[in-house]
């Protein structure tokens, strides 16, 4: 499996110096910064919008077993019973009826280390998806979310640490 660093930068248009600049930020100076804004605009939302079908049967069959690896192995204590709320989540952002800010409050209860470790094998969900360009724009998509979770979680374990 492969790095949350390598994950970023492999499937968002940014270098590793971007990623790692983005990654030392504020959630807030992440969020609004022109890197990131400029990787949320190069969505292909249309694409997104005719292929949710696709993305639902993806997630469908296998949150299930990602949600039993978090708690088995990951130790992570709240996980979904079932793949419809991230789903549910997936479609109301892609309709612009979510924002990033409830996403980062949705998982501050991961443990940071659990978080970075989950978000490669969680991107990689959608390595079967047959239609190159579907697996490319779904993958970049849910690379684009999770950037603000890491931040955040970044962020807080150096609060703690400073505090």
């Amino acid at each position: 499996m492969q790095s949350t660093l390598k994950i970023f930068t492999q499937h968002l248009d940014l270098s590793q110096n971007q990623v790692e600049t983005l990654l030392s930020k504020t959630l807030n100076e992440c969020l609004n910064s022109p890197e990131f804004q400029q990787q949320l605009d190069s969505l292909d939302i249309n694409l997104m919008r005719e292929t949710l079908p696709t993305a639902g049967e993806v997630l469908a069959k296998e949150l299930p077993s990602f949600y039993d690896w978090l708690k088995n192995e990951l130790n992570v204590e709240r996980v979904p019973d079932s793949p419809e709320h991230t789903t549910n989540w997936v479609i109301n952002f892609v309709n612009n009826q979510e924002n990033l800010t409830h996403l980062v409050e949705l998982h501050r209860p991961v443990p940071h280390p659990a978080l970075e470790t989950a978000i490669p094998r969680l991107v990689e969900l959608f390595d079967a998806v047959k239609d190159w360009q579907v697996k490319k724009e779904w993958q970049k998509a849910i690379a684009i979310l999770c950037l603000p979770l890491v931040v955040d979680a970044r962020e807080r374990e150096k609060y703690s640490v400073a505090v």
